[in-house]
């Protein structure tokens, strides 16, 4: 059996389900994601599943084990995208797990377990200030608070639960227990260059990397460009190209750390103004905690020197702070096998992109398998992964679940 030009043809066919023409944006809680769940639904139904919608607006679909309400493993992914997307971050995922309980399913295989697709309603975060909300309700983790966060016209998380139908007195309802979960496995594109650079279509991922997320401010003096000496400057800006350079400097070198300044605004922001105050942020990731912890520190210390030195006001708020989530040793080594299996080299790499396995982690072990994507390109309708690889992956995905099968 050829999986990839079936599993193309449905990511083609969400792809088209968008709130933008000539573009893919399908956000949380949206007519785009109620149409896009429906069609999952079908093809969940068509695989051979049952298939719900929970309470929190994650697609379900069921292969139920040998006797009803058996433990499962569950293969998931996310159906929402950031603005202008790609067509394979998140949904590669799903289709390919619902490929795979279709083989299963036509091969007459039986499993001593349930296995789950799960479609999540909201990995990204695009529209509310909020990442991960449909796995961490799936996890029991979300935080009931921020159901009031609002989007950018001021509708929040509750209300546009009513909108789309969904009650939000009953959120919780979309945690699942620790009985019920066996294992997550999650089938993603790599949205990096590693495997492209050594020429391979699939690996294995040994961690999903944790992230912290700062907002910070440097308060200098505005002042007229062209009368204040160079000398007398208290430059907001220049202080912030230094902290910049810091960040670049600290994480330049260590595998596995990597650091992005991202969005940054001077103030007053005229041409002819030296500028008195800068907000900054800072994105700091590492598949080790301690590791990240380390570097956040140095960072810290460096920012403060720049600083004194320069008699700026420096202050920073963290906005986000996610732990890594190690893949489980013995899943990760099933996958290897299947890789192995399938004629594959067994090549390890941590994550450098938050997954709903960041989340599902708290519930249950979680394992991955990256497939190529060219370029390393991500969140781009740039974003590509060729047929082959696409084959590549849906086949050692199967062969996890037989293999897990197996184990028993």
């Amino acid at each position: 059996m050829d999986f990839a030009p079936r599993i193309q043809a449905r990511l083609d066919a969400l792809a088209a389900i968008s709130a933008e023409p000539g573009a893919i944006t399908r956000l949380y809680l949206t007519p785009e994601q109620a149409r896009a769940s429906a069609l999952v639904m079908g093809w969940m139904r068509e695989a051979g599943m049952s298939a719900r919608v929970d309470a929190a607006g994650n697609v379900i679909g069921r292969l139920e084990g040998p006797v009803p309400g058996s433990p499962a493993v569950v293969i998931g992914s996310h159906l929402d995208t950031v603005r202008d997307a790609g067509r394979y971050d998140g949904p590669l995922g799903v289709v390919t797990g619902i490929a795979c309980v279709a083989a299963l399913v036509a091969s007459s295989t039986r499993l001593p377990f349930a296995v789950e697709v799960v479609g999540f309603a909201d990995e990204e975060g695009t529209r509310f200030d909020a990442t991960l909300i449909g796995s961490r309700a799936f996890a029991g983790t979300f935080d009931p608070d921020k159901l009031a966060c609002p989007d950018g016209q001021g509708i929040t998380i509750a209300q546009a639960l009513r909108a789309a139908g969904f009650d939000p007195e009953r959120f919780h309802e979309a945690a699942r227990r620790r009985s019920e979960i066996l294992a997550y496995l999650e089938l993603h594109i790599e949205q990096g260059p590693a495997l492209e650079r050594a020429g391979l279509a699939v690996g294995l991922v040994t961690a999903i990397s944790g992230a912290t997320r700062l907002a910070a401010t440097l308060e200098g003096e505005a002042g007229h460009a062209g009368t204040v000496a160079m000398d007398g400057r208290r430059d907001a800006l220049a202080g912030a190209a230094a902290c910049i350079l810091a960040v670049e400097a600290r994480c330049r070198g260590e595998a596995g750390l990597v650091g992005t300044v991202g969005s940054l605004t001077a103030s007053p922001g005229a041409v002819n103004v030296i500028p008195g105050r800068v907000a900054f942020s800072l994105d700091l990731r590492a598949p080790d905690d301690g590791q990240r912890a380390a570097a956040l520190a140095d960072i810290a210390a460096a920012w403060r020197s720049i600083a004194a030195e320069r008699g700026l006001a420096l202050a920073w708020r963290t906005t986000h702070d996610a732990p890594s989530v190690p893949c489980d040793p013995a899943l990760a080594e099933r996958i290897a096998a299947a890789m192995a299996a399938e004629g594959h080299p067994v090549f390890r790499l941590p994550s450098g992109a938050g997954h709903d396995g960041m989340a599902v982690g708290a519930l249950a072990p979680v394992a991955m398998v990256f497939v190529r994507c060219r370029g390393g390109i991500s969140h781009n309708p740039a974003e590509f992964a060729s047929l082959p690889d696409i084959e590549a992956g849906a086949r050692v995905l199967l062969a996890t679940l037989r293999g897990l099968g197996a184990d028993g």
